[in-house]
């Protein structure tokens, strides 16, 4: 008699819990539960990114190690913790959190995918790409055959044959560019072409999955895969149809500058998820609906900012780890046993390195690359990441890819990306643009007719009028000329946005200088053009993207390349309504300690209260009060030299306040002691400047010049306070004589030396903005260096004031 066995299906998970106090354990209900689980994987996940953050490693790397780590292959071995956060009935809310984040995110990536730059890619970056994905694929193909053999017997041969091949000639695009921008090779030949190849590869990667997927289907008839592929054809068609004319009028009606109003934003990612339902119910995937609408969002205007501001940070980095994870827990290295499995991890990895380097190589070598170059190109467009799990999951959602097999690719394309920046790094050394020789590094110079340049740099839109009415001011006589470039410096970051901004700023080339046919919508680009044609400064306006730990790097590169005089840099404070000022970001502090350092001309440091107003200050509306305060030295003199140059404006009048030693007191005081510093040398160039500025009090009546004696430190205090009532100071960062010596003042940022740290106390009253000065040395001074090293060791103990 058969004996009949009955398997009770769990039940269903309840979405809440009544409580710990009556009775119910909140891992048994949905929402706790996905709640647990999602605060588990973000703290994994960027515990990892900061532990590998020293290797240069992209944060995908952090998240695919972090998923192994939380499954099967390390803390899922205990079954108690298994079962108690990733239960088998949790996984399908896990998956599908995990798949709707990775539904915008993958709107996000086709927003940040140009299909105009694709058009305009030459043959060379073309051809690239094409041997990239050819050798690889066939290689791919040709393990397949392996692997059918040996550890994936019994899978449907062609759709196994392609998803191999999809996975062994995949260019992870977003990777790849945050990697190039971390190593600041984007503007180089080898990234461009990485670039150019790298985006051709992706879209590539995109029509063989779609292709993939059509043959994977439940159904063995191939009548089915055409209908698949003409359903999904004829979607992005209609789509190609329909979505721009709607985009563009959507994006018309944002003004920019202005909110773009919620309907067109709801409706946009509406018409996401509805295009993600109609290619799953075709049955090619979900994310293939939303990549194509991105692809047809406007890059340029308000309307996809907007919408990338609104849907990132959610997604980016709350929902997308979930999907690593979820990969994650389908991965078990203990499933890859014995001699075989792990010769044919080997096999896998060499084959999908072999593939694309020397693909990449020889046919970068065929179109007369350097050597060098093309070697580096083949590991760059080595980069595995997202696409490359996505092309997992699928194969192994549809039973295309077993356990082990998965498991084998995984590590696969851990290893390949992990070892790209280590090999970059240690391997390509570009050529190293010479030093630039050039003579005037510093305002101060015997001839005062030749053009002056200035990199100004800046965070955010917020000082920019400040920045430009000191343009303004500073721009001299129409004989002498002013060049002005303004350096927009944007952190590199993981967010796809970050992408996006790479992608467009290496549009205008080396290094992201904005050419003058190129047109632009960008609100600070249309500021600066605005100010060129109403005033007689030469701007160019520049984008500047990296880390903010390297930042320093482009703007010294900067400065050398445009053979600048002066850079200037803005305050990491910015000043509140009560006077008091706060940090906006701590390491924009670091950025300027290292320029002060390392810069190849003299630096400004512009503390901002509003420089004329919130608005541009037209020239013949401007009416400075500039006032120097002069104690003795190299910077000193720059803030004098600097100073010359604007009372040359019709709109400025000049003060220079020289503070002397009373010779009662000088070398009786302690606090006065000579500093040896401030050599006879020193003492001779500044009486000759000051002679110099003498002689032009006769010719110009805007030019003010007042001696005062001083006994002590709190005398000193209070003349400078008398002259409160000013636009503008302009003061040198390490001032040196006697009287100078008299302020110790203590104060977390050395980078303003004692006359700045004294001028932006919140006690000292004044709605001056403040300019401190550091003259070019060919090696600074040791206290110089002393105070900004001491700066580095006390920073911890700021306060917002």
């Amino acid at each position: 008699m058969a004996s009949t066995t009955i398997t009770k299906c769990p039940s269903p998970m309840k979405a809440t819990s009544n409580g710990v106090l009556q009775g119910d354990s909140p891992l048994d209900y949905a929402l706790p539960l996905a709640i647990v689980q999602i605060c588990l994987v973000l703290v994994l996940t960027r515990v990892l990114a900061y532990l590998l953050s020293p290797l240069r490693q992209p944060r995908v790397i952090a998240e695919i190690i972090g998923g192994i780590l939380l499954g099967p292959s390390a803390l899922g071995r205990n079954q108690k913790y298994l079962n108690a956060i990733f239960p088998p009935r949790s996984l399908t809310v896990l998956d599908t959190l995990a798949n709707f984040g990775l539904l915008f995110f993958l709107f996000l990536v086709g927003i940040g995918l140009d299909p105009g730059y694709l058009r305009r890619t030459g043959k060379k970056a073309l051809i690239i790409a094409l041997a990239g994905i050819s050798l690889p694929f066939t290689l791919g193909i040709g393990t397949s055959c392996v692997l059918r053999g040996t550890i994936a017997k019994g899978v449907s041969q062609g759709p196994f044959l392609i998803f191999m091949g999809i996975s062994l000639s995949i260019t992870a695009f977003p990777v790849l560019a945050r990697i190039l921008a971390e190593l600041k090779l984007l503007t180089t030949d080898v990234g461009q072409m990485a670039m150019s190849a790298a985006a051709i590869n992706d879209v590539a990667s995109w029509i063989l999955l779609a292709l993939a997927i059509s043959l994977s289907g439940a159904s063995n008839s191939p009548l089915i895969s055409v209908w698949v592929l003409l359903c999904g054809t004829g979607f992005v068609l209609l789509c190609l149809v329909i979505g721009p004319p709607i985009f563009n009028w959507m994006d018309k009606r944002c003004a920019e500058g202005e909110p773009v109003d919620e309907l067109y934003v709801c409706a946009t990612l509406g018409a996401v998820l509805a295009a993600g339902f109609v290619t799953d119910t075709i049955g090619i995937h979900a994310l293939f609906g939303a990549f194509v609408l991105g692809v047809l969002v406007p890059k340029e205007g308000p309307f996809s900012g907007a919408l990338v501001v609104k849907v990132e940070d959610l997604v980016s980095g709350l929902f997308l780890p979930l999907y690593f994870v979820s990969s994650g827990l389908k991965t078990n290295i203990a499933t890859i046993q014995g001699a075989q499995s792990w010769g044919l991890l080997v096999l896998v990895i060499f084959t999908s390195c072999f593939g694309k380097i020397v693909g990449t190589t020889l046919v970068s070598l065929l179109c007369k690359m350097p050597v060098q170059e093309a070697v580096m190109l083949g590991f760059l467009m080595n980069t595995k990441g997202l696409v490359e799990l996505i092309v997992l999951n699928i194969g192994k959602d549809r039973g295309v890819l077993n356990d082990q097999t998965f498991s084998i690719i995984v590590l696969m394309a851990l290893v390949t990306t992990f070892i790209t920046t280590p090999i970059v790094v240690s391997v390509y050394k570009p050529a190293k643009l010479a030093t630039t020789e050039y003579k005037h590094r510093m305002i101060e110079r015997k001839d005062t007719s030749k053009q002056l340049r200035i990199l100004t740099c800046f965070h955010s839109t917020r000082s920019l009028p400040t920045m430009i009415n000191l343009i303004e001011a500073s721009r001299g006589t129409a004989k002498k000329g002013l060049r002005v470039y303004a350096m927009h410096l944007m952190e590199l970051s993981e967010r796809s946005s970050a992408i996006l901004m790479v992608h467009k700023a290496r549009k205008n080339g080396l290094p992201f200088w904005k050419k003058r046919e190129v047109s632009d919508s960008n609100q600070i680009v249309v500021v600066f053009e605005t100010f060129e044609h109403l005033s007689k400064v030469s701007i160019r306006p520049t984008t500047a993207i990296s880390p903010m730990n390297s930042m320093h790097e482009d703007i010294i590169a900067g400065a050398e390349g445009k053979r600048v005089a002066m850079i200037i840099l803005p305050f990491h404070k910015r000043q509140r309504i009560d006077g008091h000022f706060v940090t906006t970001r701590d390491d924009l502090r670091h950025v300027n300690r290292r320029v002060l350092q390392h810069a190849p001309c003299s630096v400004g440091i512009l503390v901002d209260r509003g420089l004329g107003g919130a608005s541009h200050v037209s020239a013949s509306n401007v009416d400075f009060q500039v006032t120097i305060l002069f104690f003795g030295g190299h910077d000193d003199r720059e803030a004098l030299a600097y100073g010359m140059r604007m009372a040359e404006h019709p709109g400025i009048n000049l003060l220079v306040v020289r503070f002397l030693v009373d010779p009662e007191v000088a070398g009786r005081s302690v606090t006065l002691d000579i500093d040896q510093t401030y050599s006879p040398e020193a003492q001779s160039k500044d009486e000759e400047l000051l002679n110099d500025l003498k002689h032009k009090l006769s010719k110009n009546s805007s030019i003010k010049y007042e001696e005062k004696l001083v006994k002590d430190a709190a005398g000193t205090t209070e003349l400078i306070r008398a002259y409160k009532r000013c636009n503008l100071f302009l003061v040198g960062r390490m001032s040196e004589g006697q009287v100078v010596l008299a302020l110790d003042i203590k104060s977390d940022c050395p980078e303003l030396g004692p006359l700045g740290n004294l001028l932006t106390f919140s006690e000292f009253s004044t709605t001056a903005s403040v300019l401190v000065v550091q003259q070019y040395q060919s090696e600074l001074s040791q206290d110089s260096i002393n105070s900004l090293k001491d700066g580095e060791l006390t920073e911890g103990n700021s306060d917002s004031d």
